[in-house]
């Protein structure tokens, strides 16, 4: 089962992000129990979230490339928007859910919080603040640097969830100041509020992309434009009846098209036509792994 260089360095990036968000998970666990402090709490609910999601997509990575068989013909491809999914559900559940309680508990409760706790959990945010961000900037130079890694699932995730950690520590930090400064809990409580309310923004976003892919959504319209350009400039071609295109994976898209011959071919012609233009697909889309013509010949013109 090879992997292409791109699913490589995906792959890195992700374990990057994975041991980072272990690591930050621990001291904001660590850090939350000692301060009391319902943000933070908030936050390490966060780390928990992308760790396991982080799991889900280096599974992704993995099972997306098994090879077509008799109960797959087309490939695992889609397993990458499964998991993907999963990676959304995750955080919405572990991560914004969460959130949520620890910010209405907040509001309910009238404990004092020692400052010296808060000063553990604002150092230890300062730490996930700068791990964080590194393992973002390093998933944005991938982005940067790869033709087409907008595309990929377990790549926008990391992204997505890097991007939201760098928010969701800022907003913590933020309330835990203000909370010390005014001896108000609203200020935390409504910065875990927050929190949640931009894990479930995330969430809802991730859940949605992946769903399009999995019940099927059409290839590139740049792809679908070419095909349809390259069809109709086919001599044997005089009309090209429906075309439908779909992708079945990261690098893998299903082409189905119905055509209608000129008049005057013969049976022999017609497979050599039908040969040849999948063959003319496969060389300029590379990603049409799968071309199916429906081949019918138009009645002579002025025929009866």
């Amino acid at each position: 089962m090879n992997q292409p260089e791109s699913d490589r360095r995906t792959r890195i990036t992700v374990l990057v992000a994975l041991a980072a968000n272990l690591v930050i998970a621990a001291a904001k666990t660590a850090g939350g129990l000692v301060s009391g402090s319902p943000a933070l709490l908030s936050e390490a609910a966060h780390s928990v979230a992308d760790s396991v999601n982080e799991v889900f997509l280096l599974a992704a990575l993995r099972r997306s490339h098994r090879p077509p068989d008799a109960r797959h013909p087309f490939g695992y491809g889609k397993e990458r928007y499964f998991w993907s999914l999963l990676a959304a559900v995750g955080i919405f559940v572990v991560g914004g859910c969460f959130s949520f309680f620890q910010g209405f508990e907040a509001l309910s409760s009238d404990e004092q919080e020692s400052p010296d706790g808060y000063t553990v959990g604002l150092v230890v945010l300062a730490v996930a603040f700068l791990a964080e961000g590194g393992s973002l900037v390093r998933a944005l130079l991938q982005l940067r640097r790869e033709k087409g890694a907008a595309r990929d699932p377990a790549l926008r995730t990391v992204i997505a969830e890097d991007s939201t950690a760098v928010l969701g520590v800022l907003l913590a930090m933020a309330g835990m100041v203000l909370h010390l400064v005014t001896g108000d809990v609203v200020w935390e409580a409504s910065a875990s509020l927050g929190i949640g309310l931009l894990l479930v923004y995330v969430a809802f976003r991730l859940g949605r992309d992946a769903r399009d892919r999995l019940i099927g959504e059409s290839a590139d319209p740049e792809l679908r434009r070419g095909v349809e350009e390259l069809l109709t400039a086919q001599a044997e071609i005089d009309n090209v009846a429906a075309l439908f295109t779909m992708g079945l994976g990261l690098d893998s898209v299903l082409v189905a098209a119905r055509v209608d011959l000129a008049p005057g071919i013969d049976s022999e012609e017609v497979e050599r036509v039908s040969v040849r233009i999948k063959l003319s697909i496969a060389r300029s889309w590379p990603e049409a792994e799968h071309v199916f013509l429906d081949i019918t010949n138009a009645p002579p013109r002025g025929g009866v």
